[in-house]
């Protein structure tokens, strides 16, 4: 008779620590400060291709998971496209999608990516991902510098993302 005051006591326990976290959104990544995890990607119509070569090119890059069917990814392009028009280089990784969907997508938003590949779901297995979308800064020598989870809103754009593309430049 002990056993659900217990079992309802150690939930609530987790439950608890778990609201201690600074950030909830802060979902901890196991690539941060190693090389960036093999590109595995198929073409997205004629679009130019991402590939390892590109991700361990000199400069800081992004690597942005996205999908045509992902509301919070439409509400978070605005940004990217702002980003791309700044000249901060952003790769995009279409997670999970049809091709003709995630294409008409980038028609009706605008392409803010320098490179693209369609990923059925291995790359994004390799990379850790969590979920779409999701957003890496890569440095110079094509190491994982940060990582954010979620739609990239202006807020985070300026409080975040900027700060640590700056941090992955130095």
């Amino acid at each position: 008779m002990a056993v659900p005051p217990l079992a309802f006591a150690a939930l609530a326990g987790m439950f608890w620590l778990g609201m201690q976290r600074e950030n909830p959104n802060d979902l901890p990544s196991t690539f941060i400060g190693r090389e960036v995890p093999k590109v595995d990607v198929a073409a997205l119509g004629d679009l130019p291709q991402l590939t390892d070569a590109v991700l361990k090119a000199p400069g800081v890059k992004v690597v942005n998971f996205w999908a045509s069917w992902c509301a919070p990814c439409r509400a978070e392009h605005p940004q990217l496209e702002a980003l791309a028009v700044e000249g901060v280089t952003i790769h995009g990784v279409n997670y999970k999608d049809e091709p003709e969907k995630a294409l008409a997508f980038l028609a009706e938003l605008g392409n803010p990516y320098a490179s693209i590949g369609a990923d059925p779901g291995r790359m994004g297995l390799d990379w850790g991902l969590y979920g779409v979308p999701e957003t890496f800064i890569v440095d110079a020598e094509g190491r994982v510098r940060f990582r954010y989870p979620g739609p990239i809103t202006q807020q985070e754009l300026d409080r975040v993302i900027r700060p640590e593309l700056a941090k992955a430049a130095e």
